[in-house]
């Protein structure tokens, strides 16, 4: 009995090895289906070649001092920029106490994170330290070295994101205004960054995109500050220098970010190196660099807008990262007459339209929908980081040469585009590439996600819906938080259950793999927007791992009234609908649900959380309902 049962055992240990084999298997199939071949072949060419330190023979850390340019010569013949000089053509002076506070901040050492996150630096010069946690990621070691994720390293886009020097447009938008010269302080933090950030050593050189938008910043400053009498020779040639070896840096990692990561990075990454041969001409290799960044633009951008405009980050705010870099490229190639290939404008109105259709027309918002990691690169008015407004705004005038509206950051482009013309959103918008469908009805408006992934997606959130109403967000995505966190974290605001969505027995839309991975992608979805007499009715559907998800959502005409229809396939799978409330949501809405039997179904009420910007999360309230096969629910303005 007991050999007979020792025997069983074994068997039952095999069988449930076969099982996580198979298991294993079909995950590992999935994410080669996901990523491809050649996704494949380079990642692991790459790693390989990190590790064996193969990347320092490309990425030289001693590079000899030169003068590329004498600071004499620059300014006798200037290639041409959006700006030229502290006076800017057009723009009236405002100085506000918001700019005011903001200038005030960074002269004591207190800088903005994450366009929310206000925190002070014992040590300016110290562009390596982590201020959350202390840890230091020190400069011996080359880029390829250093290690990006971390749990004891903390969260790397604290060192990155003060070294993008965007707080310059701080110091610059308040010299216009309160008529001040700062010139002096904004070349002292560059020259601070280049003493302490040899060139292709420690965290600032790990990501491309952070070193292109540094560059773009730095000429921002240069231009402004062309005049200043602290813009020596031997500092110009300084700066120069650097710039040279940042952008040499990108081009020579231009494939990792067009392999394997293809997003908005790729598009910062190829229009600096486009940007290099209009605006440093005099530079080594610019002109060729320019001209393959040109072509890879125009290839990424065909690639990543899809075209019905929509973005394939799935992510309204990486959305307005695009769309500023794709401002910047139509003032630049207009500036130096130079044209783009048709798809480029094509899908740059497409984008238009569609960001345009996403915002809320009363507050200027967007949906908190996607990821969003606080990204504002060129902050050109006193706007709050959630309203997309101005650049949506500014995009439309580089595109048109019209604007809606009239604000500060149009002048810090260099246009002076015509003013005015009524910001029509179409009652109901479908974005079949995409999977958004938008019902824009007066100061009410209802924005749901149900779409197929053909690219990376980065949250389970298929079947979202967000409600708003006289520009107040009462149902809402709860955000992203960070990338770089716990389990727990990741969990809640990636997953199914952070979101205005539904779930088979509580479990993800997509099977969870490591960090930003995700498996078993859905594949299949199906929706439809249509308008009838009296109401808009949206149906749509999206095969999960778990099964197959429906809803149905019912908009009244002229009511602040929606219902909404869930079910799940093959019952008695549960269903579990989750609702995120904003702070006055419950206020402002009756929510009651139903199952196929009529009977009224009590919800669970939670707190949970909300992020509107990166790194920072507050309390937030979550109602889930759960049932076997079916919920209705009925949402009311009170």
């Amino acid at each position: 009995m007991l050999f007979g049962g020792s025997r069983q055992f074994q068997r039952g240990m095999l069988d449930q090895c076969k099982v996580r084999v198979l298991r294993r298997t079909k995950i590992l199939i999935d994410y080669v289906r996901n990523n491809g071949v050649k996704y494949i072949i380079f990642r692991s060419y790459y790693e390989l070649a990190s590790k064996l330190g193969i990347k320092k023979l490309f990425f030289p850390v001693r590079v000899e001092e030169c003068s590329f340019y004498h600071l004499s010569d620059w300014k006798k013949n200037t290639p041409k920029f959006i700006i030229s000089g502290n006076e800017i053509k057009g723009l009236k002076r405002n100085p506000t106490k918001k700019l005011k506070d903001n200038y005030s901040c960074l002269q004591k050492g207190i800088y903005t994170f994450f366009s929310n996150e206000q925190i002070q630096l014992s040590n300016e010069d110290n562009w390596v330290t982590n201020p959350i946690n202390g840890f230091n990621y020190g400069i011996d070691s080359h880029w390829s070295e250093v290690n990006d994720y971390n749990k004891n390293q903390g969260d790397i886009k604290y060192v990155w994101e003060r070294a993008r020097f965007s707080f310059l447009y701080d110091i610059i938008r308040y010299d216009f205004h309160y008529q001040k010269d700062n010139s002096e302080w904004v070349f002292n933090k560059i020259k601070s960054f280049i003493d302490h950030n040899p060139i292709n050593l420690g965290p600032n050189y790990k990501c491309s995109q952070e070193i292109s938008i540094r560059i773009l910043n730095w000429t921002y400053a240069l231009y402004f500050y062309k005049n200043s009498k602290f813009l020596t020779n031997e500092l110009f040639a300084t700066i120069i220098h650097s710039i040279y070896w940042q952008i040499h840096h990108v081009y020579k990692n231009i494939k990792f970010s067009r392999i394997c990561v293809r997003n908005n990075h790729s598009l910062t990454e190829c229009f600096l190196l486009y940007f290099s041969s209009k605006i440093f001409p005099f530079l080594p290799n610019t002109k060729k660099w320019g001209a393959k960044g040109k072509k890879w633009l125009e290839q990424e951008i065909k690639y990543q807008i899809y075209p019905d405009g929509s973005h394939l980050q799935f992510s309204m705010n990486y959305h307005r990262v695009v769309i500023q870099i794709l401002t910047w490229l139509h003032c630049i190639s207009k500036l130096y007459n130079d044209s783009l290939d048709q798809v480029v404008n094509e899908r740059s109105r497409k984008s238009l339209i569609y960001l345009n259709n996403c915002m809320d027309p009363v507050s200027g918002r967007v949906p908190n929908y996607g990821s969003n990691d606080g990204a504002l690169f060129f902050k050109f008015t006193d706007d709050d980081y959630p309203v997309f407004r101005s650049q949506i705004d500014d995009y439309r005038a580089a595109i048109t040469g019209f604007s809606n509206y009239e604000h500060e950051s149009l002048y810090w482009y260099g246009m002076t585009p015509r003013i005015g013309g009524e910001n029509i959103i179409p009652r109901s918008s479908s974005y079949q590439d995409s999977g958004y469908y938008i019902i824009q009805e007066g100061n009410t408006k209802t924005f749901i996600r149900c779409g197929k992934y053909k690219d990376r997606p980065f949250q389970s959130d298929n079947l979202h819906l967000d409600i708003w109403i006289n520009g107040k967000n009462l149902l809402r995505d709860s955000g992203s938080y960070k990338y770089n966190t716990n389990k727990k974290w990741l969990d809640y605001f990636t997953g199914s259950q952070g979101h205005n969505t539904i779930s088979i027995n509580g479990y993800d839309q997509m099977l969870r793999g490591s960090r930003f991975i995700w498996n078993y992608w859905v594949r299949k979805a199906s929706a439809h927007l249509k308008e009838t007499g009296t109401e808009h009715i949206f149906s749509g559907s999206i095969s999960t791992y778990k099964g197959i998800l429906y809803r149905k959502v019912i908009k009244k005409k002229d009511e602040n009234c929606w219902e909404i229809y869930d079910e799940v396939d093959r019952p008695p799978k549960k269903i579990y609908q989750f609702w995120h409330l904003s702070e006055t949501a419950g206020e402002c809405l009756s929510i009651k649900a139903f199952d196929e039997k009529n009977k009224e179904l009590e919800p669970l009420i939670e707190t949970k959380w909300f992020s509107e910007c990166y790194g920072k999360k507050i309390e937030s309230i979550r109602y889930t309902f759960i049932s076997t096969s079916k919920i209705r629910t009925k949402i009311k303005a009170l």
